[in-house]
């Protein structure tokens, strides 16, 4: 598990160093915005489209080989992209193949890798595990930005996708390595189905058992989803939350540059200080043995709470005392949310689980932007901010006192 969280530092760090400049890289080289804000689109529509079908494959292809594939796979596209730009042959039509290209592989590559890391730990530990790996992830994004601006300025573009490429076959090579904690139940074979401990199956049965396992289709995977209660609750709590609050990028960077008259400096210090208060609840999040969907909803109403708060803020000093709380309370709840959503479904079938929380994600992060855009146009930044707060926490209660219980929103086995 060391190595693959070191893995993953490295991979992420590479990633977010390429994302650092690809939309500075696509405005060189197309001059428009809208192709810009287009590219992100294409890239983002395969996991809208063939989530469910990724998902799939995972549950029935060998997840260490799945893995170690996809990332090769994006380790060609990173390089491509660095040899078009170095020769000066890159353009909007090839700009577009390789971003429809990386979106495909990653309907593939997100859950096979979630899921193998859940594989190196003992059951009972997948939580801190999943905590590791929040943790990585804003580790590396730190990383990848303060790197970003170094190699670009001292080698060029091209390197910050070469980079990215190497980042992505370190990873391959460690993923044979890689080996199941010892006394869990693991996926092994093709079938996507682990290994059962039980006396062996006559010739008749695991024929039988084979032809129930192929059949288990990714609309078979949504019709799962849509039946547990707990997944349906999470899905409602994370939709609300991603498209009316945490697009922070978005919402505090106007309200910092114009309600607080602040410059581009003083987003910089509340960015570092959301990067902070990830990385400190994702540590505090490790020590979550069991998060519940109560909890998730306890977590995100806080934080929408603390949202509308900072909303409310006089100047940038309170708004960066509000800030810290906000971010540890929502890495928290996310940490919460990606333990119940991995580790609720039987085994055979979390990557369809996957598969559809990846289409669902990516329907509301395309629609989240655009939707508080509009808020922001008609109410202003401030206004956004505790309008969206008040919308999330709101819902959450109100579907709390729904269920009769406050945020019981299933039984624990259902």
């Amino acid at each position: 598990m060391r190595w693959w969280s070191f893995a993953n530092l490295v991979s992420n760090a590479g990633t977010w160093m390429q994302l650092t400049v690809q939309n500075l890289l696509v405005l060189q080289v197309t001059g428009s915005a809208a192709a810009t804000g287009l590219s992100l689109s294409v890239q983002a529509a395969p996991g809208l489209l063939m989530g469910l079908l990724g998902g799939a494959a995972v549950d029935r292809w060998p997840r260490k080989v799945t893995a170690a594939v996809s990332q090769v796979a994006l380790a060609l596209v990173a390089f491509t992209t660095a040899a078009l730009v170095a020769f000066d042959q890159l353009n909007v039509a090839a700009l577009m193949v390789l971003a429809a290209v990386t979106g495909l592989i990653a309907t593939v590559e997100g859950p096979a890798c979630a899921l193998l890391g859940n594989d190196l730990v003992p059951t009972e530990d997948v939580p801190s595990a999943i905590a590791v790996g929040s943790l990585v992830h804003s580790v590396g994004r730190l990383a990848g930005a303060a790197a970003a601006g170094v190699v670009v300025a001292f080698l060029g573009t091209q390197a910050a996708y070469a980079a990215n490429g190497l980042s992505f076959l370190f990873v391959a090579a460690v993923i044979p390595f890689l080996t199941p904690a010892a006394g869990t139940t693991r996926v092994v074979d093709g079938s996507g189905v682990a290994p059962r401990p039980a006396q062996p199956a006559q010739p008749e049965q695991r024929k039988r058992r084979k032809r129930r396992e192929e059949g288990m289709t990714a609309r078979e995977g949504l019709a799962f989803f849509c039946r547990r209660p707990r997944l349906v609750a999470l899905a409602g709590i994370t939709g609300l939350s991603a498209v009316f609050g945490r697009n922070y990028g978005l919402t505090l960077a106007v309200f910092v540059t114009g309600p607080l008259h602040g410059g581009e400096g003083a987003f910089g210090t509340v960015s570092t200080v959301l990067a902070v208060g990830g990385i400190v609840g994702a540590v505090l999040a490790a020590r979550l043995r069991s998060p519940s969907v109560r909890l998730v909803g306890i977590l995100a109403a806080a934080g929408a709470l603390l949202q509308v708060a900072a909303g409310l803020s006089p100047s940038l000093a309170v708004l960066l005392v509000l800030v810290l709380p906000m971010a540890v309370v929502e890495s928290m709840s996310d940490t919460a949310g990606t333990t119940v959503l991995q580790t609720d479904p039987p085994a055979h079938m979390r990557g369809r689980v996957l598969g559809v929380w990846r289409s669902a994600s990516t329907l509301w992060g395309l629609a989240g932007p655009p939707l508080l855009g509009l808020l922001m146009e008609l109410a202003g930044a401030r206004g956004a901010l505790v309008f969206g707060g008040l919308v999330v926490a709101g819902s959450i209660l109100a579907g709390a006192a729904v269920r009769g219980r406050p945020m019981a929103l299933a039984p624990a086995a259902a």
